[in-house]
Parts: C-alpha cells; sequence; structure tokens
C-alpha cells in the first residue's frame, strides 16, 4: 500500500473486525510479518501490540462532533467511512450520513452514502431554533409566522397568520425537495 492510497477493504479485514448490529470495529491479532524488522525483532514487536491491543475496540476517539476515528499505520481515519469499507467492500464514494444523526452510531442500517447536498437534506434542528420545527420562524414585522427552506438558495414558502400553517408549508417543501424524514427531528 502505498503511503497516499487508502488500504483497501481486504487489507482491511486483516487489522479490524466490525460488528454492523453494534457499529463497533475491534483490533484483530496481527502476525510478525506485518511488522518492520528491529532491534527488538518481529516476534516481540507483535506480541508486544498483540497484548496491548488485539480484541479491543479500534477508531473509537471522538471528534469535536461526536464522531469517533482513530489512526492506522499513523493515518487517520474516520470510524463511520471505515465500518462501510468494510461492511459493503469499498471506500464510499461520496460522504456518509448517521441517518438518526447520532455521530458515533456507525452501525450498518444506520450509515448511507450520500452526496454533500443529500447530507444536508438529513440535519438535526439547530440548537438555536426557537419554533421547534426547522424552516420556520416567527416573523416580528409582518406579526406571522414564516416559513422557508434552503435548496441551493433560500426559497420563501409564505407568511402565515397559524403556526399549524407555516409547518405544513415547511413539511410539503420537504417532500417537494427530497429532504430525508428525519430532517429538522
Amino acid at each position: 500500500m502505498a503511503k497516499t492510497d487508502l488500504p483497501t477493504p481486504e487489507e482491511l479485514r486483516k487489522l479490524l473486525r466490525y460488528e454492523p448490529d453494534t457499529g463497533k470495529l475491534y483490533w484483530r491479532a496481527r502476525t510478525p510479518d506485518m511488522f518492520n524488522d528491529c532491534s527488538q525483532g518481529r516476534k516481540r514487536r507483535c506480541a508486544i501490540w498483540n497484548t496491548k491491543f488485539a480484541g479491543k475496540e479500534a477508531l473509537a476517539s471522538y471528534e469535536g462532533r461526536g464522531s469517533l476515528h482513530g489512526r492506522i499505520f499513523a493515518r487517520a481515519y474516520k470510524a463511520h467511512r471505515v465500518a462501510w469499507a468494510l461492511h459493503h467492500g469499498e471506500w464510499p464514494a461520496h460522504q456518509i450520513d448517521h441517518i438518526n444523526h447520532i455521530p458515533d452510531d456507525n452501525r450498518i442500517l444506520n450509515l448511507r452514502c450520500v452526496t454533500g447536498e443529500e447530507n444536508s437534506r438529513n440535519l438535526p434542528r439547530r440548537a438555536d431554533n426557537s419554533s421547534g420545527v426547522t424552516g420556520v420562524a416567527w416573523h416580528k414585522k409582518a406579526l406571522k409566522w414564516r416559513a422557508r427552506i434552503k435548496v441551493g438558495m433560500e426559497i420563501h414558502l409564505g407568511l402565515f397568520d397559524a403556526f399549524e400553517d407555516a409547518v405544513a408549508a415547511r413539511k410539503a417543501a420537504e417532500i417537494k425537495y427530497g429532504f430525508h424524514e428525519n430532517h429538522g427531528a
């Protein structure tokens, strides 16, 4: 494997075990031929590594946004991308979306390979949202509920007297523009 190339899924399978039902990755025991020869010798380095890591959870460090990552041969990898490669036999061509918005839930049923645009259509509700519904906010000047949606550009969906009408307009637009059902949850 060249230094800039990603390891193949076959190479990953020699190093890691993936449990699709739990989403966890575990280090496999290594063999002496997987180590460079040095003054300690391959067998000793292998024994030390296996004692310290074999069978233990891998790529289990948290990033700032809550997803898991770790290092394989000194190169950083995101756990969800490695899980995808191990399960599907190929590296994901695009982004990996955590369907339920829980970034450390790497169960295969919670992962989907999507474009950046598709991924943006399954975002959690923002922390600063005060209405409880993504894309619906109180418009102070008009004294009405405003509904809008962003699909490349922001689209104004209307001003409404009733909150429920603004929510209905937003939900209809989400369906029209192909947003995931979990978007804004």
